[in-house]
């Protein structure tokens, strides 16, 4: 009788052992029930769209790898959450179609927070914070008010809304195609300033230092830029604002912003 047990205790023990494996999958398994629960379009893996063409945000370097300030917060974030990363570069014209469409969990890609964007996704904390800025040349003492750009001239693209501040305070505008070329304009002295956003000279300052410029004005206003999601992934959004909640304490955020930068600008 007893010869007779074993090969049913054989079984008994395999099928424990085999339920034994399943559970202490640990990892993988764990992740994809975390998936599952955040309501991932994969289970244990973070699909995040960005342009991938958008410097010093998300842009390819020298050797062709995908980089920048939004993407390595979003491998920050993933981290946190225990999470792999995946990035789908996307054109910004069609960036919010593929999250309606489930294509991705997150847009990653400087979204500006707006009451239009906020009737239709929810939004994680503002993970950058910048203000707009009057540009000048360091040596310039002339400007230090929005009011000291009356009779002044400003290089603007004629359809930002950089345009409409400089001519609500009073600025005569050159009209310009970008930054490159206000910034030549006001290195050459052709013009007195230029009205733009603070990453952008961050970025510039960064780059090129020295550059003979520096900001001689900053609204009061502060534009804010998040993770964007659907309405139907509270959880997800929960999940990301406790992770950069975490890593603005441990130190993450300001030590990535410092490296593209020289600044803090995620607060």
């Amino acid at each position: 009788m007893p010869r007779r047990r074993l090969p049913v205790l054989a079984a008994a023990l395999g099928a424990l052992a085999l339920a034994l494996t399943a559970c202490s999958g640990g990892s993988t398994s764990g992740s994809a029930e975390q998936g599952d629960d955040l309501g991932l379009v994969s289970g244990g893996t973070l699909t995040v769209a960005t342009e991938g063409t958008y410097r010093p945000f998300s842009f390819h370097d020298e050797s062709g790898a995908l980089t920048g300030f939004d993407v390595e917060i979003a491998e920050a974030v993933a981290d946190k959450l225990g999470l792999e990363v995946r990035f789908q570069e996307t054109q910004w014209d069609a960036i919010f179609a593929g999250l309606d469409a489930g294509r991705f969990d997150v847009i990653a890609n400087q979204v500006s927070i707006n009451p239009e964007r906020q009737e239709k996704y929810l939004f994680s904390s503002p993970y950058t914070v910048s203000r707009g800025v009057v540009v000048t040349a360091e040596d310039d003492s002339s400007i230090s008010s929005f009011a000291d750009l009356s009779g002044k001239t400003t290089a603007q693209s004629l359809t930002s809304n950089w345009y409409e501040l400089a001519t609500e305070s009073g600025a005569q505008v050159e009209a310009v195609e970008g930054w490159a070329q206000a910034v030549a304009l006001l290195q050459q002295g052709r013009v007195d300033a230029t009205v733009n956003d603070q990453l952008t000279y961050l970025d510039y300052e960064k780059t090129n230092s020295p550059t003979g410029l520096k900001i001689a004005v900053e609204t009061e206003d502060t534009s804010e830029s998040a993770f964007a999601t659907t309405q139907d992934k509270q959880a997800l959004a929960d999940a990301i604002d406790t992770a950069l909640e975490e890593l603005r304490a441990d130190g993450t955020l300001a030590q990535i912003s410092e490296k593209y930068f020289g600044a803090d600008v995620t607060k």
